[in-house]
């Protein structure tokens, strides 16, 4: 049995989940500085829960070496960072009077299905970049939606690996007794 009991966090850079959030969080950028008027303080709400949802990804990864309660709690600030957001883009499609598509939309379907398998933030800002308010807002509906989901599945995750494993004084003691040969 290893005596070691620290989990040092890999490269969150290279998580789908982080790498999901850059683009959550430079999209709404691009949203807010073209889409709200300036000095609304909805500018600021929506900037600051789409880096709240980044920068807690970040922080919990982080923290996961030394404090699996400490990742739990991060990882469900993203998610209500990111669920805020959520309600930002839905709130300014209907205040706009503007269409929020339905989940069996053609749209959301061919919009969904790129999101999965497209992750460069620079390619997000350039093709939304070309589309209209209206589309962009409905882009990013169905992008946190995803990640959404997919902080709720690393939660679980995170949930059962804490179960199988304990925490982090547990692997302490473990460790400490399997160098003393118990």
């Amino acid at each position: 049995m290893s005596n070691q009991f620290l989990k040092i966090s890999g490269d969150y850079t290279d998580w789908k989940v982080y790498r999901k959030s850059v683009i959550i969080c430079d999209v709404t950028e691009l949203f807010i500085n073209r889409a709200l008027p300036h000095g609304s303080r909805t500018i600021d709400q929506m900037r600051q829960a789409a880096r709240s949802c980044k920068q807690n990804i970040v922080e919990g990864a982080s923290d996961a070496t030394v404090s699996a309660e400490m990742c739990i709690k991060l990882i469900g600030v993203a998610r209500g960072s990111v669920r805020e957001l959520l309600e930002d883009y839905g709130d300014y499609l209907r205040q706009h009077d503007l269409d929020i598509w339905a989940a069996d939309d053609e749209r959301t379907r061919a919009t969904r299905a790129y999101c999965i398998k497209n992750d460069d933030p620079r390619d997000f800002v350039v093709k939304c970049r070309e589309r209209s308010d209206e589309t962009v807002a409905n882009i990013m509906l169905t992008q946190i939606r995803q990640i959404d989901a997919m902080l709720a599945k690393l939660l679980k995750k995170i949930e059962s690996e804490f179960i199988a494993e304990g925490g982090i004084k547990e692997a302490m003691s473990r460790a400490r007794r399997n160098s003393r040969g118990y």
